[in-house]
């Protein structure tokens, strides 16, 4: 497989989606074919060996990676969404951002006890959204073995929010 530098298919947006902060948009790597293909072969060849049960995407961009990963791997879905969006009884967990809160929610009834997850999600900026996560996975009764990102902002120093968790990140900024 051709290495490709993902970093050519990531755009920079200022001010969004909040004045101050830069967005790193994965939507030009999603509109390259190539690129995205490539993204997702590097996840299924980093996990294809690894002893987990599901994939836990985050909403929304989450679901862009996890889905084909655990489509590749033959492995069980389990989203983690935003509230009021599963049908059935939920754990919850509010959760800060770097710009605001926010709260997600998992199946209370989405893992069975002892069941390896890996959490997928697009970006690691401040750790809010995987700390919380990684909590919602617990609280089900899952065991995180890690944590894969495509973007990690190192200067927010978002691991220290994820103590004790493995992470894995493609692309470091």
């Amino acid at each position: 497989m051709d290495v490709l530098d993902l970093r050519k298919y990531i755009r920079d947006v200022p001010d969004f989606p909040e004045p101050g902060i830069l967005f790193k948009d994965i939507t030009p790597l999603l509109g390259d074919a190539k690129a995205f293909d490539y993204t997702i072969a590097k996840l299924v060849e980093r996990y294809k060996d690894s002893d987990i049960d599901a994939i836990v995407p985050i909403e929304s961009r989450g679901f862009l990676f996890g889905a084909p990963l655990a489509r590749e791997l033959g492995k069980a879905i389990v989203p983690v969404r935003k509230p009021g969006k599963l049908p059935a009884a939920t754990h919850s967990v509010d959760y800060g951002l770097e710009y605001g809160t926010n709260t997600m929610e998992i199946h209370a009834d989405g893992l069975r006890k002892g069941q390896k997850v890996l959490i997928v999600d697009d970006l690691l900026a401040t750790g809010g959204t995987l700390a919380a996560t990684a909590r919602l996975v617990e609280m089900a009764g899952g065991v995180v073995s890690e944590i894969a990102v495509i973007i990690e902002l190192t200067f927010l120093d978002g691991r220290k929010n994820l103590d004790g968790y493995d992470i894995y990140s493609m692309i470091q900024y």
